[in-house]
């Protein structure tokens, strides 16, 4: 028995406001990906979905039929799942993934959950059982976006910038450039002299 919850009105014009929980039809994504001449494999769709998607926003791709070689475990990068339909359609996966939410974690926790699909059977659907929808055209447009949502790991190094009264003689081109020049502190020993 499906549930009717009543639409809650955006506080943002982001869809990934107040959003826990995104679930992509990728039947639906790579095709768009590809018209957009940026068709990837599903591996390096992963890559690009977890740095554009804020790092407490669990991603789940949801793709038709079995599961190609790489894609096998359920769970593929920090906070980023695939799974596939199998003999069910990667719609009939959603669906039952959200109406799941929905039954054990309330309708707070549906309306927390971002569908992305074009398919408008499908977004009707997760929409009456309380989850939110956007269209391909929108992820797209965040993937493509400079800046990363994630963090990289590691720090960010400060610009470097040269030093005011930096001694040292530039590099030239041409023969002898890397030549060995020794510690130019040491005092020259004299060929007539021999060491005692």
């Amino acid at each position: 028995m499906a549930r009717t919850i009543h639409d809650a009105v955006p506080t943002s014009r982001d869809p990934l406001a107040n959003t826990h929980r995104l679930i992509v039809d990728g039947s639906n994504l790579l095709p768009a990906l590809a018209r957009r001449g940026g068709s990837v494999p599903p591996a390096a769709l992963i890559g690009r979905l977890r740095a554009a998607i804020p790092p407490l926003t669990a991603v789940e791709l949801v793709f038709d039929g079995a599961p190609d070689r790489g894609l096998r475990g359920e769970r593929i990068a920090s906070g980023v799942s695939v799974r596939h339909g199998g003999r069910q359609t990667a719609d009939a996966v959603i669906l039952g993934l959200v109406e799941h939410v929905g039954r054990t974690a309330g309708s707070e926790a549906a309306n927390g959950t971002l569908i992305v699909t074009d398919d408008r059977e499908l977004a009707a659907g997760v929409r009456q059982l309380g989850a939110r929808t956007a269209g391909t055209a929108w992820l797209l447009g965040r993937l493509a976006r400079p800046s990363l949502s994630s963090p990289s790991v590691g720090n960010r190094r400060p610009p470097t910038t040269p030093a005011p009264d930096d001694e040292r003689e530039p590099w030239q081109p041409g023969r002898g450039a890397t030549a060995k020049r020794g510690n130019p502190r040491r005092r020259r020993r004299s060929s007539g002299s021999m060491p005692a």
